[in-house]
């Protein structure tokens, strides 16, 4: 189960890399829109501009702040620190709902997580 538990570790941080990467183009994305609005005649071009740029940093910290627990439970279980554990419970339960690959990892991590065998090596 160790190898199980590792390959989970991997997952966890893969994911808070990707989100790290959806970060970084979604404020390319909404820099590049709002620069584009900004760009234009209308009266309305600078308000348009400064909503996307809001939203486009909002989304860039969501992505980052959602990757965070990611890599710290990625890092823990690793280390196979008991907190890890649970942190992987948790977010393993929702993941399940991101169909449908996410639904696949969750029931995957659950299913490692909650073994015995896998317990005692959070002690």
């Amino acid at each position: 189960m160790r190898t199980h538990v590792k390959v989970i570790a991997v997952l966890f941080l893969l994911m808070g890399t990707v989100l790290v990467i959806i970060a970084a183009f979604s404020s390319l994305f909404f820099g590049a829109l709002a620069t584009y609005v900004g760009a234009q005649d209308d009266p309305d071009a600078a308000t348009g501009q400064a909503v996307l740029g809001l939203t486009g940093a909002a989304a860039s910290a969501f992505f980052v702040i959602y990757s965070i627990p990611n890599f710290v439970t990625g890092i823990g279980l690793l280390k196979f620190r008991p907190w890890a554990r649970i942190f992987a419970i948790v977010l393993a339960v929702l993941a399940l709902i991101r169909f449908p690959f996410g639904t696949a990892f969750g029931i995957y991590a659950l299913w490692v997580l909650f073994r015995k065998d896998t317990e005692a090596l959070f002690v």
